[in-house]
């Protein structure tokens, strides 16, 4: 409770600062190529479910093409390739437009470490995180479920990860995860373009419907 409350905090806040510092000419290179491959802004927005339950919005490199759909996740689009722009593809296989959540974790809407942001509108997930606790502690970087199989888990299974992850919350845990996550970073393990594992029909039409009213 006390490394959950106050220290987990404490080190986010000076991990993050850190790793602007270190990352900065990294962010520079990607800023500069991001424009040169295609018209748009460099970041993108999304708004994501935090601690709570609460709203905010999440921050990433621009990876997809101006005429992109609108609120329409990349699962849900009829051919997500075709909108991802090259450095786009670099990017999402190598998780660097994930870096830019960095200023989320000073804010304080993140953690490094803990169950991944949900979609405002993936129903079904923040139901079964219910289930658990996970919807009660913040959203990371990276989590537990991230390192068993990120985007190829099932919705139920991806779940009872982030629940594990909150009954064994703890420094050495968090260590865990980070390791264990650049494990995965360096071989892409379960990142799947265009789909997710196991969406149930009721979280896909209820996307389709706010996506498309």
């Amino acid at each position: 409770m006390i490394y959950s409350r106050y220290i987990k905090r404490t080190l986010d806040f000076v991990l993050a600062l850190i790793g602007i510092a270190v990352f900065s000419p990294i962010y520079i290179l990607l800023i500069v190529c991001i424009k040169i491959d295609s018209k748009g802004p460099v970041l993108f927005k999304q708004l994501r479910i935090g601690i709570g339950k609460s709203e905010f919005y999440i921050l990433k490199f621009r990876t997809m093409k101006i005429d992109t759909p609108k609120d329409t996740p990349t699962h849900l689009l009829e051919n997500p390739e075709s909108y991802i722009t090259r450095m786009g593809k670099f990017m999402r296989k190598t998780s660097l437009d994930e870096l830019p959540q960095i200023l989320n974790i000073l804010k304080g809407d993140m953690s490094i470490i803990g169950p991944r942001p949900c979609l405002w509108n993936q129903y079904d997930l923040i139901a079964e995180r219910d289930k658990y606790g996970a919807n009660d502690i913040y959203p990371g970087l990276t989590g537990w479920a991230q390192i068993n199989g990120r985007d190829e888990l099932p919705i139920d299974i991806k779940a009872r990860f982030d629940g594990e992850y909150v009954e064994k919350i703890g420094f050495l845990m968090d260590v865990k995860c980070f390791c264990g996550t650049i494990v995965s970073v360096v071989k892409s393990d379960g990142v799947v373009e265009g789909r997710i594992g196991a969406t149930s029909k009721k979280e896909v039409a209820a996307t389709e419907k706010q996506a498309n009213p």
